[in-house]
């Protein structure tokens, strides 16, 4: 499965199932969740909550977001390590040019499940900083069937093979769009990662292209379970992801960013309909 990860990303536990007829305990697959450093050249830059799996992807697309890396020529090693107090880590030693990115850094993020732009408080310098999408790699002239990007979330659901025996983890999807088309979307899907943060997820599936230096993210989707923040969009825009797709809601944030950046942001993407925030011109058709 494309969402699959090596290292095990749920664990069982005991609970009580209460319903109408009455109470009883019963074993309940529950999602993972733990710390994970990521140090560079020995500091920690990061600490985020996460699902273990796929965590050298999830430091390495953390790092691209925060723009201390912009490929992976950037990056000389990145292992996994436990450090002395049992916390996992990935090490990643930087070229010079990243190096001094990072180091003059305004700032280090300490993340959670639910944050991952802590410390920064001017909304305005937020969106001024968000880089337009063409200027990194994005293809300004792609154009997409509305049936494609209506088909994607169920494509993803269909390889969420955690989520489906927990139901509490989120999920995101890199398509390729050069090869996807209509009820076909499953073979368009080129990388599916699931933890329990969102932003985490698309880190994982961010750096699994960075890492593999693939030559389509200007032609790509990003698909997402859930609602869609600010900072997802931020990510999509300084990885060159044109198209944001979400099965729920947009923030307002979120949809300021899409338009500063030159995204398509879509929402609500059930049912054989969505809503187009920004970037309606990339339809195909553009229906009526």
């Amino acid at each position: 499965m494309l969402c699959s990860m090596p290292t095990p990303s749920t664990t069982s536990d005991r609970v009580w199932r209460v319903t109408q007829d009455g109470a009883a305990i019963r074993d309940e697959v529950v999602a993972i969740e733990e710390p994970l450093a990521i140090r560079i050249d020995g500091v920690v830059a990061s600490v985020t909550m996460r699902t273990p799996g796929a965590d050298r992807e999830l430091a390495i697309g953390f790092l691209r977001a925060e723009r201390v890396i912009s490929s992976a020529d950037d990056v000389v090693h990145a292992a996994a390590d436990t450090g002395a107090d049992g916390v996992d880590a990935i090490d990643v030693r930087l070229g010079d040019s990243a190096r001094s990115r990072f180091v003059t850094s305004r700032r280090a993020t300490i993340a959670s499940t639910s944050c991952g732009l802590c410390g920064v408080v001017d909304i305005n310098r937020l969106i001024a900083d968000v880089p337009l999408v063409e200027r990194s790699g994005g293809d300004s002239r792609l154009v997409v069937a509305a049936s494609t990007l209506l088909n994607l979330p169920d494509a993803m659901r269909r390889e969420q093979a955690a989520f489906e025996r927990t139901g509490g983890l989120h999920a995101a999807a890199l398509v390729d769009l050069g090869v996807a088309g209509g009820a076909d979307a499953e073979r368009a899907i080129e990388v599916c990662r699931e933890d329990v943060g969102r932003h985490n997820a698309v880190d994982k599936v961010i750096g699994w292209a960075t890492l593999r230096r693939v030559g389509w993210l200007g032609r790509s989707a990003l698909v997402v379970s859930g609602r869609t923040s600010f900072e997802i969009v931020q990510k999509s825009a300084v990885a060159g992801v044109p198209i944001v797709v979400a099965v729920s809601a947009p923030s307002s944030l979120a949809i300021d960013c899409a338009r500063r950046a030159g995204i398509t942001l879509v929402g609500f993407v059930r049912a054989g309909a969505m809503n187009v925030y920004s970037g309606f011109e990339r339809l195909e058709g553009k229906g009526g």
